[in-house]
């Protein structure tokens, strides 16, 4: 087992005095791969908000580790710095600005320091060969036209370049074909290796690609399950009524 990436104990969360998240327990260490499911308005992606501090969300009860420093100290721009990376659910559209330009700035600002033209161009090659990415995106304004494929490839390739020590993954593959899916998979497990990954995720396809160590199910803002691989396939299969109904002592 890996360092401890991310913590989360008995947390609850409101948004303008509505609780959303109700008590949630969660330990990612480097290199597994959690992924969270449920239905639309569990809280998964409220628990990603959070986590990176969208200023929305209130914290009313229980606290966040981020490799041992509780979250609430730290402000956004230092979780970017410190290695935490969220790919949106709807990625901005940027008009005016490159991708290439985006990207070397987005690099230097997480690593605080200036990066060569010859060495970054180096690394954002090999990340688009990964993702067969043609240059010309580079060219291009962020996510002005893109594809929903597109911008998901995007996301993923700021996160091969930035080297994430926690990857949250919100709904990533959502939109996606088979083609798009497969591509951004093989960047999600290049990056797993060395990080935590929490991906969320209402399709068992993702996970055709990418291995889960874990599955948890979201319902009403707790995690009512957990389990393997095969627990996504059983969702598949049969819904989420039969977690709904009290369990047999």
């Amino acid at each position: 087992m890996g360092e401890e990436i991310l913590r989360i104990e008995d947390l609850h969360v409101s948004v303008e005095g509505t609780p959303i998240l109700k008590g949630l327990n969660l330990t990612i260490h480097r290199g597994d791969i959690h992924v969270i499911m449920g239905r639309n308005g569990a809280g998964k992606s409220t628990l990603a908000s959070v986590i990176m501090g969208h200023p929305a969300y209130e914290i009313t009860q229980g606290s966040i580790f981020y490799k041992g420093t509780n979250l609430e100290e730290m402000s956004v721009f230092e979780r970017a710095r410190s290695g935490m990376f969220l790919s949106f659910q709807y990625p901005a559209v940027i008009p005016g600005v490159k991708v290439g330009t985006f990207l070397k700035k987005s690099v230097q600002s997480v690593r605080n320091q200036e990066v060569k033209a010859r060495e970054f161009r180096q690394e954002l090659n090999e990340a688009m060969a990964v993702l067969e990415m043609p240059k010309s995106v580079t060219s291009r304004y962020v996510n002005d036209g893109f594809s929903g494929g597109e911008k998901k490839r995007l996301e993923i390739l700021q996160m091969l370049l930035l080297k994430p020590s926690l990857a949250l993954l919100d709904e990533t593959d959502s939109g996606l074909d088979i083609d798009a899916l497969r591509i951004v998979a093989k960047g999600i497990n290049q990056v797993a290796p060395q990080a935590g990954c929490l991906i969320i995720t209402h399709y068992q396809r993702l996970l055709d690609h990418v291995q889960p160590d874990t599955v948890h199910v979201m319902i009403d803002g707790k995690i009512v399950e957990s389990g393997g691989p095969e627990l996504a396939l059983k969702l598949e299969e049969q819904g989420y009524d039969w977690l709904e109904v009290p369990k047999e002592a």
